[in-house]
């Protein structure tokens, strides 16, 4: 692939003269999108334009899946503009849901309970301080010591180990996701850490601009989870134009044919990108799905 500090792909073009748009290597067939900080404004809102260009894509017959660490319960800032499908993939994977039943989940690709514990042993041995949260099918619980989410409250809060227990294994909520906070770490520095320690056992990304890291059953990770969506319907990578910003992005991004960073977007992320558009708050997403259908 195409570094954005490289020589652009033989079929590139220039976007607002700056940024290298390389030509799908197919035609495209299905759009896969990152929300924060990729598809969404910094205030997280979606633009006129590019709920224009959603709505232009799914009309020239081309899906628009939403890819997200998001849970399935805040999804509604983006609910109304998903089309025929009214799938999304949500916590980096970890589930599909079915945004026009209100965000029901379709499928649980889960963390088992004792992973999560070996990792929190892991990470409380290397990383001391560091505070736990568990994402359920059902909620969210976490440490004390972890900070209070600002678009939902805990269902529980108490030690790790309390909030993993099962009295049957098997009873209780699937595990979509361990999240890990450390205060004085920094965030890649975290993310490297966590996955010598643990990696072995776990999918480990981040996807915050702090030192916040999120870890997921070995093998799930936004990418895997599209290619099942996109073997189901007969879509071949070749055929996916996908759009992201963070290291949870960084194998959707690898796996697609064609892929753009945001100009706001982590080095690593530019690095995998086979192309670059501008930043979330200049519609980036909206800019290529506009450059894409005008080819046609």
């Amino acid at each position: 692939m195409t570094s954005p500090t490289t020589t652009p792909h033989p079929r590139a073009r220039t976007h607002a003269g700056t940024h290298a748009l390389p030509a799908p290597r197919r035609r495209p067939r299905l759009i896969a999108t990152d929300l924060d900080g990729t598809l969404l404004r910094d205030d997280k809102s979606v633009s006129e334009r590019t709920v224009t260009a959603l709505a232009a894509a799914e009309a020239a017959g081309i899906e628009v899946f939403f890819v997200t660490g998001r849970p399935a319960r805040w999804m509604g800032v983006v609910s109304e503009h998903v089309h025929g499908h009214g799938l999304a993939i949500c916590s980096n994977g970890a589930a599909v849901v079915d945004l026009h039943a209100g965000g029901r989940i379709l499928e649980v690709r889960s963390l088992e309970r004792a992973t999560a514990l070996g990792v929190i042993e892991a990470l409380r041995r290397e990383a001391p301080g560091t505070a736990f949260a568990m994402e359920f099918t059902t909620g969210i619980h976490h440490e004390p010591d972890y900070p209070p989410l600002s678009l939902d409250q805990a269902l529980v809060v108490g030690p790790a180990e309390k909030l993993l227990h099962e009295d049957e294994p098997g009873t209780g909520a699937p595990l979509l996701k361990l999240l890990a906070l450390h205060r004085e770490l920094t965030p890649d520095g975290f993310l490297a850490l966590a996955r010598a320690a643990a990696g072995r056992h776990a999918t480990i990304t981040r996807s915050s601009p702090t030192a916040l890291i999120e870890v997921s059953g070995l093998g799930v990770s936004k990418a895997s989870t599209l290619a099942l969506c996109c073997a189901e319907r007969g879509i071949s990578a070749d055929e996916v134009v996908a759009f992201g910003d963070m290291p949870n992005d960084i194998e959707m991004l690898s796996w697609a044919g064609t892929s753009y960073a945001m100009g706001n977007a982590h080095p690593d992320v530019l690095a995998a990108a086979s192309g670059r558009t501008v930043a979330n708050n200049e519609d980036g997403v909206a800019a290529v799905i506009e450059d894409i259908l005008s080819a046609r």
